[in-house]
């Protein structure tokens, strides 16, 4: 016998000492064990409404109900719990995404009203709210009913893209965007925070069942442009992912990627059945080819009216072609979307200028309505010392130059000043040029706000940094040194906040921390204007406009002048999707108010 053995009948001494299990009064005090699955809690604060918990319920115990004013991110509903029904399996707490439902250990609840068993967890109070450590409660880490972390799309290392325009991302494999897509709780509230308010799940589970024609039907339903805003769209659907409470955000905007990517364009109009239009006999012009423009012009065609977009440049797109450097959005790509909308009848006609070559007046005399979306193609400047010499630059330029192959000097030492997604734009653009010139990169980034506060997407800065781009976050420009009529450099300080305590934009300094960014070009990346000199002094009388000069208009975006629709980042935004949802809203204020009847 070895010793264990010989032992172990003695440890059971051990229990001499211990307090005895004793239910002195067994009818007024009987616990339930540490990790019963007693009546639900719910952090309600944490709570956002995705209704995971209602689908995943075999009872139907959970019904959704409106409980909290509706914001991004929460769809206002909490659940309710009907113990009529409860089988208190502890999936809905399993299921839970942001870990705010749980169970506590409490079982005894006497009611001689049975509608008090059907009750909103958090919000309609009980005595086991308080009861937080007992109970059932999603074990971690390591017990998810889905993975947290997305499917990783490859794109080119650094080295490869570093000195070309080449796309650097490759898109998902049919293996990886199902993968994905499985990710899925199909909640909804992206579909809400969408500006455009896309079927979101809907075109997610299409992945899933692999039918990607029905997929596309699902995009164009309200996004005319998925090649494009499957790459360079702000995706603020993936800021409110529920999945994202505890992981990553699905990838929403690479799933519209790769459903507009399998589709040959050939077949766009046999697949969203557009070859048999009827026409209208009415006719509309459109200002500008950017997103609300298309977006207008697209809805507009299929409802069968006459479409003309009057375009002041070269090529279609606006600033998706003129301002988003093609690593990220591929001309071919940007054509695909808008070749198809030109398949439906819409005509563009190009390097014509509104206010000079015809003016806005005469096309309300020749059209039947207007719609215009000229964008934000003005840059703005910082007004600081120098910053008025002949290469001081403004973003929204250069990058255009770039785009229409004009010939500037690339120099080898470069600062911008700004900390936004066209700021990276402009700082990564000029670092490819300089790669393919010098073979090495010299362009310093500079912005107001500290790094945490970027207003540029994260992949953005990261990105930038990668391909050897100096960002620094937290500095005021102050002037710009000028020697032989040629800047040398930028003059900064450090700046310690930017907003005083009402909210109000007042950046606050240290004069004393002081830095000088080495460059012999600056180029300021601050934000956009518009330019609305093509509408006439008469007509502006007209119009109402807003505290930041934009014209206001009503809920279809139309504004004081009966026949004149505007819309686009000249009206909200400025981003693309914000556009495409202008554009189709215009179009259906257009047909209501050309065709009443309907």
């Amino acid at each position: 016998m070895d010793l264990k053995k010989l032992l172990t009948p003695f440890t059971a001494w051990g229990n001499v000492t211990k307090d005895p299990v004793t239910i002195k009064d067994p009818l007024n005090e009987r616990p339930g064990a540490d990790r019963y699955r007693g009546f639900h809690r719910n952090d309600v604060e944490a709570c956002v409404g995705c209704g995971s918990c209602e689908d995943i319920c075999e009872n139907e115990a959970i019904d959704l109900v409106p409980a909290k004013d509706t914001k991004d991110g929460d769809s206002g509903l909490r659940p309710m719990i009907d113990y009529g029904r409860c089988c208190w399996c502890a999936l809905c707490v399993d299921v839970c995404t942001t870990n705010s439902l749980t169970l506590s250990n409490e079982y005894k609840w006497i009611s001689t009203d049975p509608e008090d068993f059907r009750f909103i967890p958090g919000i309609d109070k009980k005595d086991w709210d308080d009861n937080n450590d007992k109970g059932w409660k999603k074990p971690e880490p390591n017990y998810e009913f889905y993975p947290l972390d997305r499917v990783h799309m490859d794109e080119l290392s650094p080295e490869e893209r570093g000195d070309s325009f080449i796309e650097m991302m490759k898109g998902y494999s049919k293996e990886q965007a199902q993968q994905e897509a499985d990710r899925c709780v199909e909640c909804g509230i992206c579909t809400a925070t969408c500006p455009a308010h896309m079927g979101i799940p809907e075109y997610i589970k299409a992945i899933r069942n692999d039918d990607l024609e029905e997929g596309l039907r699902i995009l164009y339903d309200t996004n005319p442009l998925p090649e494009i805003c499957g790459r360079i769209c702000t995706h603020k659907c993936e800021t409110v992912c529920t999945l994202g409470h505890k992981g990553d955000p699905l990838s929403i905007r690479w799933l519209k990627r790769y459903i507009a990517d399998q589709n040959p364009s050939e077949k766009y109009k046999e697949i969203l059945e557009a070859e048999n239009l009827q026409p209208k006999g009415k006719k509309v012009a459109i200002i500008g080819s950017g997103p609300s423009g298309l977006s207008a012009a697209h809805y507009l065609a299929l409802m069968g009216y006459e479409v003309k977009i009057f375009e002041k440049l070269e090529a279609a797109g606006g600033m998706m072609r003129y301002g988003i450097p093609e690593y990220r959005l591929p001309y071919d790509q940007i054509d695909k979307d808008i070749n198809y909308i030109l398949s439906l009848g819409v005509e563009i006609q190009y390097n014509v200028n509104i206010g000079t070559d015809i003016t806005l007046e005469q096309l309300g005399k020749d059209y039947d309505a207007v719609f215009s979306g000229t964008g934000l193609h003005l840059g703005r400047s910082t007004g600081i010392p120098g910053s008025d010499n002949e290469h001081v630059y403004a973003s929204p330029d250069l990058l255009r130059w770039v785009v229409e192959g004009k010939e500037f000097e690339v120099p080898e030492s470069v600062v911008v000043i700004g900390g936004g997604n066209v700021a990276m734009d402009i700082t990564r653009t000029m670092a490819r040029l300089q790669k393919a010139k010098y073979g090495k990169v010299q362009v310093i980034a500079t912005a107001l706000e500290k790094e945490e506060n970027l207003p540029a997407d994260l992949e953005e800065v990261v990105e930038a940094r990668e391909e050897g781009c100096d960002v620094n976050a937290g500095w005021a420009p102050q002037s710009i040194e000028i020697k032989d009529g040629v800047p040398t450099g930028l003059h900064v300080v450090k700046c310690n906040s930017l907003f005083d305590g009402e909210g109000r934009f007042n950046p606050q300094c240290d004069m004393d921390a002081k830095e000088f960014w080495p460059g012999t070009m600056i180029i300021e990346s601050i934000g956009q204007g518009m330019d609305l000199s093509y509408i006439t002094e008469e007509m502006k009388e007209k119009l109402e406009f807003g505290p930041r000069g934009r014209v206001q208009t009503d809920e279809y975006f139309q504004t004081g002048i009966d026949w004149l629709f505007m819309g686009g980042d000249i009206i909200e935004g400025p981003d693309v999707i914000h556009g495409i949802a202008n554009g189709h809203k215009a179009a259906v204020g257009i047909d209501m108010m050309l065709n009443p009847e309907n």
